[in-house]
């Protein structure tokens, strides 16, 4: 089936909450991310990354900086600004783009190569480590930042840029004589080339989409045949071949996909290759990959994942553990990875009508997502705990990768860009536009007309989503439009109800989405209800993490305890199962956001730090009364440093 993908210059995001985030994301972290790219950041750590194209283009002198994958920060940066010129023209920001897309093209070799890495580097080692080098990732993000220029602007530059650049690609890799049999380390060029195939229509890149899955994790394998061939050289370990090398796994090359059961390696690796995988698999009607989709997500979505939306349990290879391996301290939970779930979520939307995906999307946009940047817009996240004891962060190394505030910029930047480009692009996760239907995925305010054969459906969705808990949707379509509205009912919400121009109207209801057709007219009005309840959440027996502890969440928003407004020692603190909850309104960083509180219990004693570390036969702590504040977790760590944790002890 069909599936056309929303005219972003047709959309235009009102929502009082993400609207405010689309907002900021124009005023502040653009500018700020370029500011950041040219090494004006005091304090911040130096990227070089428009340095290092002048540099490649021959216009500046220097050596290479940065990390081997840098050029994508300048890709996605152009791909956030993309997506923003959509929703508000700005011309200065445009001229500068224009700019910045002409250096790129400059940087271009006249084979279509492009990357700066090698270019002022190692020219003669090019697509000579795909295990490691990332040259194919860092294609696919300047491909979809091409694609994205040429769908917000019009303009073409870059478009042709990158079309020159797949198009050497495809001759290079393949299957045929004189071609390398091989494929990325970092997945990303596949989901790249299956949006650059259906801007351009050309049958080529979906078949290199189609070479580079099929081919991965065959025998004999490609990563040691290229080590052989560099005579045992790693980009990463100069002793001896990287662990990426020999731990296929984290790349997910261990074996073909069609023979992969769990989600496993590198998070974003995972979810940018399924991202690519379910897109083919839609397009190409191909029902094996399709079960493929079906069967990682499923392990993933249902073992494998955090309450935040979070994925990635472990810090060794930013990767996931084992079933039900979810620790709250110690796990990574990548932004980036988050941001590559809603993709991937996204895809298997349009390839199947069901909520569950959308659920999911939306647990990872309102948690992670957000959690990832601070609310000044200048301060980010690249691993998203769930429980912090700063104490310990500075002592134990276990912990190395956990930071207990945003930072300013990272040496490795993939994830303040990513989050600027999710979240201008955001129009395109809320509908999914069918012939037979429009699905609506996420409750975010906006105004949209989306094609209808011949016709447009015009409409309006308004409330204060998530913190209330009435959505409006207005059609505002001037003839009338003869359609059907297939409207999301969330996970979290046990009873919702829908009215039609004032009155209580059935519809069916298939794998979560409420299905109304009509005639539909200006002036119709649907009121969709979703009570949000504070709902207390209880972890898998299997995950031994979470035993006798529960978590919070109203709506789609998970809470957590702060050291801020909880004092120190969270880990002291306890729910009792009678509590009852109060919801109140937020001030100061959390005004217009809804707080939780209820009465609970502190474990405590005298002068603890004279006593013996263990007491035998009985607790030497007293239980007082105490008021518990919970916060949207995402908003955490916004107010200094201090303790957090989402999982609390339960009392009976």
């Amino acid at each position: 089936m069909s599936i056309m993908e929303p005219d972003l210059h047709n959309l235009k995001i009102s929502d009082p909450f993400l609207g405010q985030y689309q907002q900021l994301v124009r005023d502040v972290v653009i500018p700020y991310q370029w500011e950041a790219l040219n090494d004006r950041i005091p304090e911040a750590e130096p990227s070089h990354a428009i340095s290092n194209f002048r540099i490649a283009a021959g216009q500046e002198e220097g050596e290479f900086y940065g990390m081997v994958f840098q050029d994508s920060d300048v890709a996605k940066w152009l791909e956030a600004v993309a997506w923003s010129l959509c929703q508000q023209p700005n011309a200065e920001l445009e001229k500068t783009a224009d700019e910045v897309i002409a250096l790129v093209a400059a940087a271009q070799h006249e084979d279509g190569y492009l990357n700066t890495y090698f270019t002022v580097k190692a020219p003669e080692e090019r697509w000579t480590n795909l295990a490691e080098c990332h040259e194919l990732y860092c294609a696919g993000h300047l491909i979809e930042a091409g694609v994205a220029y040429f769908q917000g602007t019009g303009k073409r530059q870059l478009l042709d840029v990158v079309c020159k650049l797949a198009d050497h690609i495809d001759t290079v890799f393949g299957p045929s004589e004189g071609q390398l049999h091989g494929y990325p380390g970092h997945p990303e060029i596949e989901l790249a080339l299956m949006r650059l195939y259906e801007v351009t229509q050309q049958p080529r890149y979906l078949t290199l989409v189609k070479y580079f899955i099929e081919a991965r994790g065959t025998q004999p394998h490609f990563y040691d045949i290229e080590y052989e061939k560099r005579h045992g050289t790693s980009y990463w370990n100069s002793a001896g071949p990287a662990w990426m090398i020999k731990d296929k796994a984290y790349s997910q090359a261990h074996q073909p996909l069609a023979a992969q059961q769990t989600a496993i390696g590198h998070a974003v690796r995972f979810v940018y290759l399924m991202t690519g995988m379910a897109h083919l698999a839609r397009l190409s009607n191909d029902e094996s990959k399709r079960q493929d989709c079906l069967r990682l997500w499923q392990n993933m979505a249902q073992r494998q994942l955090y309450i935040t939306g979070g994925i990635g349990s472990q810090s060794s290879g930013e990767a996931f553990s084992s079933d039900y391996d979810l620790p709250n301290d110690t796990v990574y939970a990548e932004s980036c990875a988050s941001i590559g779930l809603m993709m991937f979520a996204r895809r298997m939307l349009e390839m199947e009508a069901d909520s569950q995906y959308a659920d999911v999307m939306e647990r990872a946009l309102y948690n992670t997502v957000l959690g990832g940047m601070a609310l000044d817009g200048k301060h980010f996240f690249y691993v998203n705990p769930l429980e912090v004891h700063p104490e310990s962060l500075k002592f134990n190394h276990i912990y190395d990768h956990v930071k207990p505030v945003r930072q300013r910029w990272f040496g490795c930047a993939c994830c303040p860009p990513n989050i600027a480009r999710l979240l201008t692009s955001l129009g395109h996760y809320i509908y999914t536009v069918r012939p037979d239907a429009l699905f609506i995925n996420l409750y975010v305010g906006n105004s949209a007309a989306i094609p209808v054969g011949e016709q447009q459906l015009q409409l309006r969705i308004s409330g204060n989503f998530p913190w209330q808990e009435q959505v409006k949707i207005d059609i505002t379509s001037p003839v009338p439009v003869e359609h059907t509205l297939a409207l999301r009912l969330p996970d979290w919400c046990d009873d919702p109800q829908v009215m039609l121009n004032g009155e209580a109207v059935s519809g069916s209801i298939d794998k979560g989405y409420f299905y109304l057709k009509r005639s539909w007219h200006e002036g119709d009005s649907l009121i969709l209800t979703l009570p949000m309840p504070v709902r207390r959440l209880y972890g898998n027996p299997l995950v031994r993490q979470q035993a006798g502890k529960v978590a919070l969440q109203r709506g789609p928003l998970v809470y957590c305890l702060e050291e801020a407004d909880n004092g120190k020692s969270l880990h002291n603190l306890t729910l009792p199962v009678a509590s009852t909850f109060t919801t109140i309104a937020g001030t100061g960083i959390f005004a217009h956001k809804v707080l939780i509180q209820a009465e609970g219990y502190r474990r405590s004693m005298e002068t603890p730090e004279q006593k013996p570390l263990w007491h035998y036969d009985s607790a030497p702590v007293v239980r007082q009364p105490k008021r518990l504040t919970f916060i949207p977790w995402f908003s955490w760590a916004n107010r200094g440093e201090g303790e957090m944790r989402i999982w609390v002890d339960e009392a009976r």
